[in-house]
Order: structure tokens, then C-alpha cells, then sequence
């Protein structure tokens, strides 16, 4: 009976269900009579478009910003107006024309053809007449050359020859050439005991490949991370967050893999701030990113703290080494305050770091490493579908030059650790001296506290893009930064013994903007000034890109 019962319970309220069910289908039905069926198809898929209009402006706002965002759709009705893109194009272009004025002769006369008969060994004796062309560069230039001495003897001669001597091989062929292959293997392998491989913290697996420059390590860094993530997250949204102090290789690497970037800004001490880093992080996060030091300022991130931040939300995190890797390990045990940096800090899963800086390699060697083989695999490509046989590619390129590793190693086996040392003590002194002289100059101000051979420095009195032209004058060729205005010197070798002639040059550069504002003719300083200021950065971009396009 208590069965029996039961049942009929049940079929009672399946019966007010459907009844319900009726009375709402009855009603709605009623209720949609009144519209056509046209309007009935159309309205969810309105509703879908304008949903999805919505959730595209949200990601640009996000991406880039409100203000500009609102700078950059004013700007787009702007030129809608008649005249206004022709206006602008004109404009454009007199800076870019500008921009280009010292090259634009030395573009005239530009070979275009193979010569009708060759020359033979007579091209040597033309490449040093062009050579003749290229501006003084020892001891005058921030960065760019970072051997002392000259071209023709010494550490140079030694790498020179070197490179010479394995021209003509490439590691893509390891059965021809096991010299080189074994070159890159010890030159990977010295590099990351340096940056702490041999550390119980680093888990003992760190792996990596040489590459032709600190960008290429940065590109091939993050799509083993992006591909990384996706295996073991299954993200495929990829997102990674850099500070504004990271070097522009990232928003490459964002373009060329599709990668969402988010910029965030430094700290009051220029350093990479990692609370708002971790307010930006979300589900689709793959990477954050640190550098010892950032190439602006000379300025070490907290990389300890983004460790346990990567740790903590189980994402990736590169250290940009592409300036330090070469100093901050001697440096250190010269007794310099440097905070940790390497794989001895939980979380680094990848490091950058270019021997052809203050590894006094040849140019276009550099070096990526990845905490272990799990994350490296993600960074080969291979084929087995190809008519070609089987194939499979470490880097980017796939033939690359066997002469540029074979220096590499020469470099560092001819220096060892104690010529390392000698040298990263000489340009940590030339640093600090450079610094302390900025610091005498009442006009100028050091941004941030230098933790390497970078010095930056700007000024509230004077227009810092002027003083840097009159340095320009001087044939002192510096780097110009943005945000705040200032230019910056990479100290090298080549400054050791010229640290003295910069800072006099320095002063009176600023004297003479002091006494005298205003720019001097044919410098850039109105240039950077108005891009400075320009609130439409896609105009600025595009003055770039014109730039360039023209220029090659």
C-alpha cells in the first residue's frame, strides 16, 4: 500500500509539472505572437554580435588602456575629416625626412648589380675603404663594442681567428662537424654553471642552445613557455605580463607567436613592481618576466619575489641576463651588493643571457637556457612529413655559423675566470666613477640606484635631448630614453680610460644648454621631445615603421 501510494504522489506532481509546462509554452507562445518570425531569428544573433562588440572593446581597453584607447578612437574620427590624413601624412613624413637626413646620402651610388667581372682580392681593399666611412667608436659609444683595445691585436685578434677557422661549418650538420657541436655544448654548459646550474635550488637539469643575439633567446624563451603552458595548463589564450623597463624584444615576441601582452610600470625605484604584476595575473597567464638589469636604467628587478609569484600561480618566468650574465656572477664575488638573479631562485624556468656583450664574444652569439629538459623541448620543431627526409631544428635558424660559436668559446676559454673578474672589476669602477660625476653635475639627476654598468640620467632644468645632441656633436653616441625623458651610457672596456673626457664633455654640454636653450641644428632633440609628448602612440608607431621602411 505505502508502494502503491508513493507512486501516485509521484504522477501527480509529473502531471502539475506538465501542466506548468503547458501554461508557460501557451503564454510564451502568446506573448511571441505578437513579433514576426524575421525578428525572432534576428534578435539572438544581434545580441551575439553586439555581445561580442563588447567583449572586443573591453580587451582593447584592457590591452591598451581607456585613455588610449579614446586617444586612438578620436584620432580615427579625425581623420575622416577631409584633408586631415593628408595633413597628417605630410607632417609625418617631414619628420621621418628628418629622421633620415644623414643617411639618405649614404644611400646614393648603393651597388645594385654583380660586377661584370669580379674583384677578386681587390674586394678587401674596397671593404677597408668603406670601413674608413663608419663613425669613431672606440671609447665613444654606449654599449655597442665591449672589447678593450684594438681591432688588430689582443682579445679581438684572438676571436678574429677563431672565427675565421670554423667559417665555413654549421652545426646543423653534426655528423660533419662535431667540433662545433661540442663548442656550443661547453659554451651552453659554462654559461649556465655561471647563472647557477650547479645549485641545489636550480634541480640540476638546466639545458640550453646558443643563439644569434639576446632577441632571438627572448623569442625562442617565450614560445617554449607559450607551448610549455599550453601542454601542461592547456592555455590557449596565452597572455604574458612584462614590466615597461623589459626590453622591447617581448612586444616582438607578442606579435610574431600571438601572444596578449600586458605592460605594467616600474616602482618608485624602477624596478619591475610585483604587486601590480600580480594583480594582472589571470587564467590565461603563461610568463612573467624580470631582468638583472633592465636595459633603461641599469636597474636589477626583484627577482626573488617574481620567483615566488611564478611559484605560487604555477606560470613561467624569464630573466632577461642579456646585460648581466657576463658581470653580475663576477661582480658578486668582487664583494658587490647583488640580489639573487638565477636558477638559484625557485621559479626561474628560463634565462637569457648574450655572450657577445660582456662575454667579449664575437657579435650574434648568444646564449637561452631553460631550468629544465621539459620546458627546452617545447622550443625544437620537428618534421616528419617532409619529401626531404626527417628534420628537426633547435632554434630559429636552421643553418647557422659554426665561426660565430667557435669565437664564443674562444672568448671564454681565453679569459677564464680570473680574466673575467679583472675585467668586470675595471667597468664596475669606470660605473661608479661615471656615476658619481653625473651626480656632481648640479643639473642632471641618476635615475633609479644603478646596480650594474648602465647609468641613466635626466634633468629638470635642461632638455636632456638637447645636451645629447651636443654630446652627438662630440662624437659621444648615447642611448635616448622615454619615460621619464634621459639618455643613458652602457660602460664597456672601451670607457675605462676615458671616463674623464665624458664627464668633461658632459658638463659642458650642459652648460652650454643652460646658458643657451634650445636645439642646435640638425639634431633629433625636437624629435624625441614631440614623441615624448605625442598622447597618440600608433602615430609614433607609425613614424617608426615609415622610418624604417624607408631606411632599408
Amino acid at each position: 500500500m505505502e508502494s502503491s501510494s508513493l507512486s501516485s504522489s509521484a504522477s501527480e506532481k509529473l502531471a502539475q509539472l506538465s501542466s506548468s509546462l503547458n501554461r508557460f509554452r501557451a503564454s510564451a507562445n502568446s506573448l511571441l505572437s505578437e513579433y514576426e518570425p524575421l525578428a525572432l531569428l534576428a534578435a539572438p544573433i544581434l545580441t551575439l554580435l553586439l555581445a561580442s562588440i563588447l567583449q572586443s572593446a573591453v580587451d582593447v581597453v584592457s590591452e591598451r588602456g581607456f585613455k588610449a584607447t579614446v586617444i586612438g578612437l578620436f584620432m580615427s574620427f579625425l581623420k575622416l575629416i577631409p584633408g586631415v590624413q593628408r595633413y597628417i601624412d605630410a607632417e609625418k613624413q617631414k619628420v621621418v625626412d628628418k629622421m633620415q637626413a644623414s643617411g639618405k646620402s649614404k644611400k646614393d651610388g648603393l651597388i645594385s648589380e654583380l660586377p661584370r667581372t669580379g674583384l677578386g682580392v681587390g674586394t678587401l681593399e674596397k671593404m677597408k675603404n668603406e670601413k674608413q666611412k663608419d663613425v669613431v667608436w672606440q671609447g665613444r659609444c654606449s654599449g655597442t663594442v665591449y672589447i678593450g683595445g684594438t681591432e688588430q691585436e689582443g682579445h679581438f685578434s684572438l676571436i678574429n681567428e677563431a672565427c675565421s677557422m670554423f667559417a665555413h661549418t654549421n652545426p646543423l650538420h653534426l655528423d660533419v662537424f662535431p667540433s662545433v657541436a661540442r663548442f656550443e655544448a661547453e659554451v651552453v654548459a659554462m654559461t649556465a654553471t655561471l647563472l647557477g646550474s650547479k645549485e641545489k635550488a636550480s634541480g640540476g637539469q638546466v639545458c640550453g642552445n646558443m643563439t644569434s643575439g639576446g632577441t632571438e633567446s627572448i623569442l625562442l624563451a617565450v614560445k617554449s613557455s607559450r607551448d610549455y603552458m599550453r601542454a601542461k595548463k592547456g592555455i590557449t589564450k596565452p597572455e604574458m605580463i612584462i614590466p615597461v623597463s623589459a626590453h622591447s624584444a617581448y612586444d616582438k615576441a607578442a606579435q610574431y607567436f600571438k601572444i596578449k601582452l600586458r605592460r605594467v610600470a616600474v616602482d618608485n625605484q624602477f624596478r619591475a613592481d610585483v604587486k601590480d604584476i600580480k594583480r594582472n595575473i589571470n587564467r590565461n597567464t603563461i610568463m612573467i618576466v624580470g631582468s638583472a638589469p633592465g636595459f633603461p636604467h641599469g636597474i636589477i628587478d626583484p627577482i626573488e619575489e617574481l620567483g615566488e609569484l611564478a611559484s605560487s600561480f604555477g606560470i613561467c618566468l624569464h630573466v632577461d641576463l642579456c646585460l648581466g650574465g657576463f658581470v653580475l656572477p663576477f661582480a658578486r664575488k668582487l664583494g658587490y651588493p647583488v640580489p639573487p638573479y638565477d636558477f638559484s631562485v625557485e621559479g626561474v624556468t628560463s634565462i637569457s643571457a648574450d655572450v657577445h656583450k660582456y662575454g667579449l664574444a664575437p657579435k650574434g652569439t648568444s646564449v637561452v637556457l631553460y631550468r629544465n629538459h621539459e620546458i627546452r623541448k617545447h622550443q625544437f620543431v620537428a618534421v616528419t612529413e617532409w619529401s626531404g627526409g626527417l628534420y628537426v631544428s633547435p632554434t630559429i635558424a636552421g643553418s647557422r655559423p659554426g665561426g660565430l660559436i667557435a669565437g664564443a668559446w674562444a672568448a671564454m676559454m681565453s679569459l677564464g675566470l680570473e680574466g673575467y673578474m679583472e675585467n668586470t672589476r675595471a667597468i664596475m669602477e669606470a660605473s661608479k666613477r661615471i656615476q658619481k660625476g653625473i651626480q656632481e653635475i648640479p643639473e642632471l639627476i641618476v635615475i633609479g640606484r644603478p646596480d650594474m654598468t648602465i647609468v641613466a640620467f635626466g634633468s629638470d632644468v635642461v632638455d636632456i635631448f638637447e645636451v645629447n645632441d651636443l654630446m652627438s656633436a662630440k662624437n659621444w653616441h648615447l642611448n635616448a630614453l622615454q619615460r621619464p625623458n634621459s639618455i643613458h651610457i652602457c660602460v664597456t672596456l672601451q670607457h675605462v680610460h676615458v671616463v674623464e673626457d665624458f664627464l668633461k664633455d658632459l658638463k659642458d654640454a650642459v652648460r652650454k644648454v643652460k646658458e643657451n636653450p634650445g636645439p642646435i641644428s640638425g639634431g633629433l632633440a625636437p624629435i624625441y621631445g614631440a614623441a615624448g609628448r605625442m598622447p597618440d602612440r600608433g602615430m609614433v608607431q607609425d613614424l617608426l615603421v615609415d622610418y624604417m621602411d624607408n631606411s632599408c
